[in-house]
């Protein structure tokens, strides 16, 4: 029996619409074949043992693979005691949620974060601190605010989360002395910092990478999460925690591996190969030029036709725009005037505060040609809304 591809994935666009909600790649972008390849090489070398129960922290050859790319990319010391792999960075949270965490401390969040984030926190019993954030993400003195809101509740921070690489939802990009100053406050504080660096493989203009967190505190009360889910195929479900050794050991000695090892094993040994033999950094130079056609087509139209109030911020990399809509626009008047001229967009109010009313959309689900018609489609609709 032939089953329909909306039989079969999470979500899958309506017809007649331009859908900019997923946060993800089209499939015309997933290298299927070599993906297929990879798995193929990796059963003809790895034999029964690829499909057995994976190492628990995660087989050799994929965190000696993972831990090669970032030490060249941080000029960090990653070795492969140094990774845990993971079931992607949903898994990630998840765990980190149930191991470092109590229900009813709280976890120190950006006012605009990625939305299930929130609920994986919440679904683990963890209070939420929506701390302020400006351009460049979460402020430090946010951070020293947030310690002393627990001191008057009585309440332990668990950890701070946040994602300071082409941030998910507004593509915004923490500079390096944020990125110090922010540590600094945590660990003044004492807190652990959660680095999702779910994008830091997507850049799209020429910059100067910023290092991660984790390099810069050298894995001191940092835990770094990665994610091929946004580069190669969400469905691997794969993805990689970079922590002290001996958190990764303790970690990896929870019941989730002990009972089933490594939650995505032969993907990992797949993967393994594809970043060994230089396929991944080529299919990312691809990918880089494929999604900036893709971000331009949407944005440079809405700069042409956008009304003046409505205001584009910059995307450097990642996969989301953010539009800033103008004052006494409500995000929803915003979403549903979008939707009835046929394009589905993300309101701000979905990943957190009202204290920044905008809406996200996507550029990496759509063709360049329907992201421009989809951009011109916006225009039209939200021209009225500041007309009223």
């Amino acid at each position: 029996m032939d089953w329909s591809f909306e039989s079969i994935v999470q979500h899958a666009a309506a017809e007649g619409v331009y859908d900019l909600g997923p946060g993800y790649l089209d499939p015309q972008l997933i290298p299927v074949p070599d993906i297929k390849a990879a798995f193929d090489e990796a059963l003809s070398r790895y034999g029964a043992a690829a499909l057995a129960y994976g190492h628990n922290q995660g087989a050799l050859p994929f965190r000696a693979a993972v831990a090669d790319r970032l030490a060249d990319g941080d000029g960090t010391d990653y070795t492969p005691s140094h990774l845990l792999a993971t079931g992607g960075t949903s898994q990630a949270l998840d765990l980190l949620a149930a191991a470092v965490a109590e229900p009813g401390q709280a976890v120190v969040v950006e006012s605009l974060t990625y939305d299930l984030a929130l609920q994986i926190f919440r679904d683990r019993g963890l209070v939420v601190y929506a701390v302020e954030r400006d351009s460049e993400g979460m402020l430090p003195s946010a951070v020293d605010q947030a310690a002393a809101r627990a001191r008057q509740e009585r309440r332990g921070i668990a950890f701070v989360y946040l994602v300071p690489t082409f941030h998910n939802p507004t593509g915004s990009e923490m500079s390096q002395p944020r990125r110090t100053a922010l540590l600094e406050s945590a660990a003044r504080h004492q807190m652990l910092v959660v680095e999702d660096d779910a994008y830091a493989d997507l850049p799209l203009t020429p910059r100067t990478r910023q290092p991660s967190l984790a390099g810069l505190a050298d894995f001191r009360g940092v835990v770094r999460l990665g994610t091929f889910s946004k580069s190669l195929a969400p469905g691997l479900r794969l993805g990689w925690l970079a922590a002290g050794p001996r958190l990764c050991r303790e970690l990896a000695g929870r019941g989730l591996f002990t009972s089933g090892g490594c939650p995505s094993h032969l993907a990992a040994l797949a993967v393994g190969l594809l970043l060994e033999s230089g396929f991944y950094e080529d299919h990312l130079r691809w990918l880089h030029s494929e999604l900036k056609c893709r971000r331009d087509a949407l944005t440079d139209t809405l700069h042409n036709l956008l009304p003046g109030e409505w205001h584009l911020r910059p995307a450097d990399g990642g996969l989301f725009s953010w539009v800033d809509i103008p004052a006494g626009v409500s995000e929803f008047d915003a979403v549903a005037a979008a939707e009835q001229g046929g394009v589905l967009t993300s309101p701000g109010e979905r990943f957190g505060s009202d204290a920044e009313p905008g809406v996200r959309l996507s550029y990496a689900y759509n063709s360049p040609e329907r992201l421009a018609a989809a951009a011109a489609s916006l225009a039209d609709a939200w021209r009225p809304l500041s007309a009223g």
